[in-house]
């Protein structure tokens, strides 16, 4: 049995079957592409926290964000870029933010 990965893109998601209502925080863009949301924190050194606690679910989903920081700011943006749109890998990445963000908030 092969151990290689498969090239396989991600299904994209319809706009009807992104489950929004359980993405708190997170708006489909206006181009139905990508999930965005904005985290706010008191301070840069929790927003930082946010980004390096992120990175251990990032690397194992290897699903990388479009990601920003200013001060206590932190803006996401998720998109599947191989498949062109927003895909299952989105939806779990972007479940996995929010629980650290719960966490350091």
């Amino acid at each position: 049995m092969s151990t290689q990965a498969t090239n396989v893109k991600p299904a994209l998601l319809a706009v009807k079957d992104i489950p929004i209502s359980e993405l708190e925080g997170w708006a489909i863009s206006a181009d139905q592409l990508s999930l965005q949301r904005k985290f706010m924190f008191k301070n840069f050194e929790q927003a930082f926290a946010f980004m390096k606690n992120c990175y251990e679910p990032i690397e194992e989903m290897n699903h990388h964000p479009d990601w920003s920081n200013v001060y206590s700011t932190v803006h996401v943006t998720l998109s599947t870029h191989d498949s062109g749109g927003i895909t299952h890998k989105d939806i779990a990445l972007a479940k996995s933010m929010n629980q650290i963000f719960q966490n350091i908030k």
